[in-house]
């Protein structure tokens, strides 16, 4: 793997084959087998060579839909940026832009490639949702056990990172989870993080590049300040599941978003969080991986990938769109549901405002604010209050919010005795 983790020769991701020859073609006369690090002088000869093969094209009516360095790979014509409206997707080729109307041809096309292999796209966030990692003046002193644990094989779970200064635990079933993810899907990294980073952690999670390859989007692919955005990932947003502990940065994307219940195996982890009490690695022990997130969430991906793909269906795969799949089945998780909270949120706030009132909506609960024979559960952080104990009383459910969540996080209604609440 390059050092910088950007290849110098085309796509080799999952877009079009065409895209990916003609770009192979035209890069001949600008990039050499190391272009990725070839100097100036020697780009500008390139260039130049290039176009002196071009002078009798059509450059004056070429679209440029694509650009590396500025130079259109078809017509050799150097373009000014605020003339063409280009996304650059530098993760797959050092200093590509690729035109708007370029990569809606692209997706279309790449859709249909990957409709034929009964695959979806699946982009994956690293930290707290595939591994866990920390700065390694960060172990705390009941850490300092996992220093003699350290694994450098391909199947071990916690590395020790010299080149970024970090020790980094891989979540339980994380190797599972991607091997058969792989069959349903074509995956991408897409972290906040630094491109030597990501590329580090996808050498851990993928050591043989089988399921990533080049698609490792970092923070400086982003096209939005602390954003993340499917514009730079050759996929439709109809066929894209995104699997991410933080909501925040997908504010463009929430209706492909899966939220992952975050993994905090190291105690700095969690202390970022507001988190004081002991980590998993202080506790040694860890998440299960029969029953833990990934395997949990892979269950649902299995299951919206069958209702993608189902034959009984319309038969325009094309027509079809991930969120509304993803929508649906959320909706199923506590249908037949109908909450009031009590002790939640103050008086003065208004409940159908509240995100735990939304949550539970998304979820297929019904919400209101008074008592009557239809409610099932009483939601409360106290079971003192007039409708906790209205609950007790009538052999109502009585959880605390943690049952919302998990349910979220889980996709599945949980056992209501195991979150009971306390005085």
């Amino acid at each position: 793997m390059e050092a910088t983790g950007v290849s110098s020769s085309p796509l080799s991701t999952s877009s079009s084959d065409d895209f990916a020859a003609s770009l192979d073609e035209e890069l001949a006369a600008i990039s050499s087998e190391h272009g990725a690090h070839e100097t100036k002088q020697d780009h500008d000869v390139k260039a130049q060579s290039c176009k002196r093969q071009r002078l009798n094209s059509s450059s004056d009516e070429c679209a440029h839909p694509s650009l590396i360095k500025g130079m259109c790979v078809k017509c050799g014509q150097m373009v000014d940026d605020d003339d063409v409206s280009a996304v650059a997707l530098g993760y797959i080729h050092k200093d590509l832009k690729v035109g708007s109307e370029e990569l809606a041809r692209l997706r279309d096309k790449d859709l249909k490639s990957l409709f034929g292999k009964k695959k979806l796209y699946l982009v994956l966030d690293l930290d707290h949702t595939l591994l866990n990692s920390t700065q390694c003046q960060h172990i705390s002193p009941d850490e300092e056990y996992l220093t003699s644990q350290l694994q450098d094989l391909p199947d071990g779970n916690l590395f020790h990172v010299p080149s970024v200064h970090m020790f980094t635990k891989l979540r339980p079933f994380v190797r599972t989870f991607l091997k058969e993810a792989s069959s349903m899907f074509e995956m991408y990294i897409y972290t906040m993080g630094e491109r030597a980073y990501a590329m580090k952690m996808a050498e851990l999670l993928d050591p043989e590049r089988i399921y990533f390859d080049s698609r490792v989007i970092s923070k400086d692919d982003c096209t939005q300040k602390h954003q993340k955005g499917l514009d730079v990932v050759l996929g439709a947003e109809s066929a894209v599941i995104i699997l991410d502990d933080t909501e925040f940065v997908w504010q463009r994307h929430k209706e492909n978003l899966v939220l992952m219940d975050r993994y905090h195996y190291f105690s700095s982890s969690g202390r970022s969080f507001g988190l004081n009490n002991r980590s998993l690695s202080e506790l040694r022990t860890d998440e299960s991986e029969p029953d833990g997130a990934l395997a949990t969430i892979l269950e649902v991906l299995k299951c919206i990938h069958f209702l993608f793909f189902d034959p009984e269906g319309d038969g325009d795969l094309m027509g079809r769109d991930v969120r509304q799949l993803l929508k649906a089945v959320r909706g199923e998780v506590l249908n037949g549901c109908k909450l009031v909270f009590s002790h939640v949120w103050g008086m003065e706030e208004k409940p159908e405002n509240q995100k735990l009132w939304k949550l539970a909506e998304e979820l297929g609960a019904s919400c209101c604010k008074e008592l009557d024979s239809s409610v099932t559960h009483v939601v409360s952080t106290d079971m003192r209050t007039e409708k906790s104990c209205w609950a007790v009383k009538h052999g109502k459910f009585l959880v605390h919010p943690r049952w919302l969540d998990t349910a979220n996080f889980l996709w599945k209604r949980q056992p209501e005795e195991n979150f009971a609440v306390g005085c």
